[in-house]
């Protein structure tokens, strides 16, 4: 019986354009591929294993010819809009007091000020979950294994007795291999306020 419902953040509530971004990044530093160094740095970015002071200055280091205000543009770039309707449905959600509500997610701390001054309902956002984890934060990432038994130690809950919900098919494995019960999520064909008209399977 599901008792938790975990939410990605990123392509669930805010959507998001991945591949839009990687290639704005692309053409922007003019390189065909990122590196492994820069694929470890952003890594370690999400983990809040590196300030933004040092990351912007990696990046600063390496394509001095773009100003900080270009990088964090290249940065920000995936981050698009939070329809409405999806916080609408998380306040009845949590209006009905029926689940636990965690969000869990890969972010940052440029990602999450882009957020604070974009998305005007952030906080009443954030507010509706009685748990609340950004990775850099926790210092944890997915899919990693550890991320997710620190939220069941956390939150005193069991992996069968929740519901994870993410667009990125490598933390779903992660989430299923510990026994969550997940839907992965198609932001293109699917919407996460359609949960109880779609989905009502997951919660037999």
């Amino acid at each position: 019986m599901i008792k938790t419902i975990i939410f990605d953040f990123g392509n669930v509530f805010i959507n998001l354009d991945i591949n839009g971004a990687l290639q704005h990044a692309l053409n922007t530093f003019k390189i065909e591929t990122l590196s492994d160094e820069m694929i470890a740095i952003n890594s370690l970015y999400e983990q809040g294993l590196m300030s933004t002071d040092e990351f912007l200055g990696f990046y600063a280091e390496n394509f001095p010819e773009l100003s900080k205000e270009e990088l964090i543009e290249v940065w920000n770039f995936m981050l698009k809009d939070f329809p409405e309707h999806r916080l609408a449905f998380l306040k009845e959600l949590k209006a009905t007091s029926k689940y636990k509500l965690i969000l869990l997610s890969n972010t940052n701390a440029l990602h999450i000020d882009w957020i604070i001054e974009n998305i005007p309902f952030y906080e009443s956002f954030k507010n509706s979950f009685d748990a609340f984890y950004l990775s850099h934060e926790i210092q944890l990432r997915k899919p990693n294994n550890d991320i997710f038994e620190f939220v069941l130690n956390e939150n005193k809950i069991k992996a069968n007795t929740c519901l994870f919900i993410d667009d990125n098919e490598d933390n779903i494995k992660t989430a299923e291999a510990l026994g969550f019960k997940t839907w992965h999520i198609n932001p293109d064909t699917e919407d996460v306020a359609n949960l109880f008209n779609s989905k009502t399977h997951l919660f037999d």
